[in-house]
């Protein structure tokens, strides 16, 4: 009687070791085949330099749709769709111009801006006005209204250089950009200036989201450089009447149409779970959008490409999909669950690559416990190709509307420390992105989709 337990037991672990060595070899190969013959960094050259730009409404975004389109049905999957959504159109118009005018030490120093995205400009005449130098809003608040009229306010405070994790440091200094303008406006200034987002001391500005706030007035707003931020602020404060001049022609149109682009491998056993992968296909207008997001993208559809091209079946149905107004909007995710509510979709997971083609160092999740746990089992397979961070909570902004569907979130993680060097600037190009880094991230995702798909995440 106690034999057949023990017999029980040894043929299941022997049951398990061969899944386990099967599952192990088959993530062998796909790191293998993307590090061999990988794709990911030839579709994401040919988006830079044939493509460029691609803000939404933009015809450089209408040229990134069709071009993904094309690109998924050469690699014959399944289904290629668009998915028609109706987004932002704002155009930056010609060069800013900003510059100090008055300094009496320096004379007229020319400053390195752009305009905020989603701005209004100022119109030819330009903003000339006195700067008040704050680094938080509490800080504006407590100053005298009368203090703050028909002045330009200048956000200065810094990403958080002591944070490990860059993303906490955007966060914490964020805010100033997204809602700066309106607060400024609620204490009547006329414009104001935002420091960059990026840690390091940068000649270029970083450009980026603005939300105006209902019912408060919405004045221009440009990002300065890193630099120029340091040289601003040292100016405030050795020449009290120091003024700015600031001249924009940015403007938001009417809303345009354009597409989520969407590929599919349909599932050979349960079809109805959707595994989705992602990045978002617009770009900010200054660059060519190489670490965000063109390298998601392509990421995203070398996942497709990699199960074609290594013949496997997958049990469930995965999509790539490229969403579209990430930048300024979110349009295209709110778009896709839409649908997904809609028809009824059961998206188990969808994963989002949106923090740059860089070196792999795991996934965030914010998910069931239950679902943490069944991914973190699968480390000790991932753990090889320096797949180790699986402790942070994280999804992405694409997919973020699918969450309410009871779909597990999770974010491509790669390392960091870079990615604030090229966010929303002009050197966000082909040039930055390592073949090799941006070869391993697909395949990274590539391998977590593998063993969501042979176990489903109940």
């Amino acid at each position: 009687m106690t034999k057949l337990p023990l017999l029980l037991f040894v043929i299941s672990s022997i049951a398990i070791q061969a899944q386990t060595t099967q599952d192990q070899q088959g993530i062998k190969e796909i790191f293998n085949e993307a590090l061999s013959h990988g794709k990911s960094y030839e579709m994401l050259s040919d988006l830079c330099l044939k493509i460029g730009p691609r803000l939404s409404g933009s015809p450089g975004a209408a040229a990134a749709v069709e071009w993904c389109r094309h690109l998924m049905e050469t690699y014959d999957f399944d289904s290629v769709w668009l998915q028609p959504v109706m987004v932002p159109h704002w155009v930056r118009g010609q060069q800013e111009i900003t510059r100090i005018i008055n300094s009496k030490k320096m004379g007229t120093i020319n400053l390195s801006v752009c305009a905020l995205g989603n701005s209004v400009g100022t119109g030819p005449s330009g903003i000339g006005a006195s700067v008040i130098e704050v680094k938080s809003f509490d800080e504006l608040k407590q100053l005298n209204p009368k203090s703050v009229q028909n002045k330009i306010v200048f956000f200065n405070r810094p990403m958080d250089p002591t944070q490990i994790q860059t993303f906490a440091a955007y966060g914490g200094a964020v805010d100033q950009r997204g809602s700066g303008a309106s607060e400024a406006a609620k204490l009547g200034a006329v414009a104001v200036i935002v420091r960059s987002m990026g840690i390091n001391q940068e000649d270029y500005p970083h450009t980026g989201a603005l939300r105006y706030a209902p019912d408060v007035p919405k004045i221009p707003a440009v990002a300065v450089s890193t630099k120029h931020a340091e040289l601003l602020s040292r100016l405030i404060k050795e020449e009290k009447e120091l003024q700015v001049y600031i001249e924009t022609h940015c403007e938001m149109l009417d809303d345009a149409p354009s597409f989520n682009v969407i590929g599919q491998i349909t599932g050979t056993e349960y079809k109805d779970e959707i595994i989705d992968i992602g990045g978002h296909l617009d770009s900010w207008d200054l660059a060519q959008g190489a670490h965000d997001d063109g390298a998601g993208c392509v990421q995203s559809i070398e996942v497709l490409r990699l199960f074609k091209e290594l013949g496997i079946k997958p049990k469930r149905t995965i999509r790539a999909v490229m969403f579209m107004n990430e930048e300024n909007g979110l349009r295209g995710g709110a778009k896709y669950a839409e649908v997904a509510k809609m028809k009824n979709e059961n998206h188990i997971a969808a994963i989002e690559s949106d923090e740059g083609g860089f070196t792999p160092r795991g996934f965030t999740m914010t998910a069931s416990d239950a679902v943490k746990n069944k991914i973190k089992s699968w480390k000790p397979m991932l753990e090889p190709y320096g797949l180790t961070d699986f402790d942070h909570p994280g999804g992405g902004a694409d997919i973020g509307p699918l969450a309410p569907l009871g779909t597990a979130m999770i974010g491509y993680l790669p390392d960091s420390q870079r990615y604030f060097d090229y966010h929303h600037t002009p050197v966000d190009t082909i040039d930055k992105v390592s073949k090799r880094e941006l070869e391993m991230g697909a395949a990274a995702m590539t391998a977590l989709v593998f063993l969501i798909d042979r176990y489903g995440l109940k």
